[in-house]
């Protein structure tokens, strides 16, 4: 028997999609309160000092923290080559707005404290203040088109077209989207920053993190109730070959009121998602009032996962629906690679995301406690 046939080909192609979700979460917890810190910057930080403990907050792990980022967008590639086709060409401005937004933030890092002026600092204060809500705001945009559909479609040599705009992405249910990432990242940067300042900064983050909190419980409920009432799913209605070759045409699909809602009904326990969205913003809201720091932590970042397992339970096993022609959709069962290719990559990821864990761990451990403003003023730690 040949190895990768231990594994077979649709269970390969569901354990992908399971890994996707997975690098998706991680780099949503980690790198989302490196986003939502730096949106907060200018509000819970007034003076230098307290803009240089925020920074310092992550300053020394968010290149880490981005690594999820790239094993996402890598694993799209190699896993999903259909998918990465689509939505790097089709979200091409979005991706391009996020990346600088993503590129300055290091350059504002590095560049902040090369001067003494109060002018100078304030500009990139700005910058890392800008290319923490950019990202943030645009991912949630994105996931909101991708509910309602990517106006793509294939030849029937199968080569990809994209029909939309930068601007058409901007509809009124994708920036709900977009305000529902926004809120959540916010939230989950005040988090951290309670849990690794004190004094004003902590107080601050407290207080702002609490109203985006509710804010994002209330807009993710406010989504949910759009989907169910007025938001059409995609179904397939042909035949589902799950180890065939990955061929979208090969199978028909359509527009149905309620799509979304279909695996929830069939698996009732999948609602544990949603309403674990809605309830633990306001669990973090309120260890963030209370100062309960772990409480507030962890609560954020459960919340996340929640919110993001909820759009993938959702559309199982569609990937990425068209609101060309349902037909052209890619699904769990025909966008992915090949059974050698999908094998070959696990046994890769059950090598090497081990590592990527225990070193990230490792980091935080030696990165424990709070940021202390007084050995960055009297310059005692190489801090930014």
């Amino acid at each position: 028997m040949i190895l990768h046939e231990l594994i077979s080909y649709d269970v390969l192609r569901v354990i992908w999609w399971l890994l996707l979700g997975i690098l998706l979460v991680g780099f949503a917890v980690t790198d989302g309160f490196d986003l939502g810190a730096m949106a907060l910057l200018r509000a819970t930080a007034k003076i230098d000092v307290e803009r240089r403990v925020v920074i310092n907050t992550v300053g020394p792990i968010w290149e880490g923290n981005q690594v999820w980022l790239i094993l996402g967008g890598g694993a799209i590639f190699a896993a999903w080559p259909q998918l990465y086709a689509v939505s790097f060409s089709g979200f091409y401005l979005a991706m391009f707005a996020i990346l600088v937004a993503l590129i300055l933030r290091p350059v504002a890092f590095k560049f902040r404290s090369k001067r003494e002026e109060a002018s100078w600092r304030n500009k990139w204060d700005w910058v890392l203040c800008v290319s923490g809500i950019v990202p943030a705001l645009l991912f949630g945009v994105a996931v909101g088109n991708v509910l309602l559909g990517v106006p793509f479609r294939f030849s029937d040599d199968l080569r990809i077209y994209y029909d939309g705009t930068f601007f058409g992405l901007l509809q009124p249910f994708a920036l709900l989207c977009g305000l529902v990432s926004l809120a959540m990242m916010v939230m989950h940067g005040a988090s951290w920053l309670v849990f690794k300042t004190d004094g004003e900064v902590a107080a601050r983050a407290a207080r702002f993190g609490a109203m985006a909190a509710m804010l994002a419980s209330v807009l993710f409920a406010l989504a949910g109730v759009w989907i169910a009432m007025g938001i059409n799913g995609y179904e397939i209605t042909s035949a589902i070959n799950k180890v065939g070759p990955s061929n979208p045409l090969a199978k028909t699909a359509a527009v149905a009121q309620g799509a979304w809602m279909a695996n929830f009904k069939a698996t009732p326990v999948l609602w544990l998602l949603p309403l674990l969205g809605v309830v633990l913003p306001w669990i973090s809201a309120l260890g963030m009032r209370s100062r309960r720091e772990w409480l507030a932590l962890l609560s954020s970042g459960l919340a996340i996962v929640c919110i993001i397992l909820t759009v993938g339970a959702a559309m199982f096993p569609m990937i990425l629906p068209s609101s060309v022609d349902p037909r052209f959709s890619l699904t769990v069962w025909d966008s992915s690679s090949s059974h050698t290719t999908l094998f070959i990559m696990l046994v890769c990821v059950m090598i090497f995301l081990p590592l990527i864990l225990a070193y990230t761990s490792w980091v935080y451990s030696v990165l424990r406690g709070k940021v202390d403003p007084m050995a960055i003023i009297k310059g005692e730690t190489h801090s930014y």
